[in-house]
């Protein structure tokens, strides 16, 4: 396979994931101030399987699908309003959640055990994102805002990070052994 060739297979494979984080962004819970979705379970497996370049870019497009209205965010929204409203520093947190996630694995081993360790950092990283947004953009006290922000999601986030990360090991396996994720230089080890 030419460098071209599976670049373009894994910018492919990168807006499929994009697809499934908005499919899964829609398993929703709601709460008063945020809801619980499958978008960080979905980050989890997209940079799990493909790492920190490709996972990252998955989470890019599912932002810019979101941003420019596609009803891809939690509850089938989508547009700038929902970027910049309250949930918007947890969106924007799974950027470098998804990158941590990758970039952990890529510098250890693709391990089951390695994925939990950086899903629940990941986990830790979007609820960080999103609480200190939450605070800034509802003008609540930081009490409120990490009662309403992160208190909540760390035992569900625990479940859907450990969900994550033995998911996304089998099925990174699975899809190298049958040679539909293949390595281009050190891209995917």
């Amino acid at each position: 396979m030419t460098e071209s060739s599976y670049k373009l297979r894994m910018m492919i494979v990168s807006a499929l994931f994009a697809a499934i984080i908005g499919v899964l962004a829609q398993l929703t819970f709601p709460t008063p101030l945020v809801p619980f979705t499958g978008q960080t379970l979905a980050i989890g497996l997209a940079a799990t399987i493909l790492g920190s370049r490709y996972g990252t870019l998955s989470v890019l497009i599912y932002l810019c699908m979101g941003a420019v209205g596609i009803p891809v965010f939690a509850n089938m929204s989508g547009g700038l309003g929902s970027l910049f409203g309250p949930t918007g520093g947890f969106l924007f947190g799974f950027l470098p959640s998804a990158f941590v996630i990758g970039y952990f694995l890529e510098k250890t081993s693709f391990t089951i055990k390695n994925a939990i360790i950086a899903n629940i950092i990941g986990m830790f990283i979007a609820l960080t994102f999103g609480t200190i947004w939450l605070k800034f953009i509802a003008d609540l006290p930081w009490t409120a805002a990490f009662a309403g922000g992160f208190t909540p999601f760390i035992l569900f986030g625990l479940v859907k990070a450990s969900v994550a990360s033995w998911a996304g090991i089998v099925v990174r396996k699975r899809l190298k052994s049958t040679n539909l994720l293949t390595a281009w230089n050190a891209d995917l080890k």
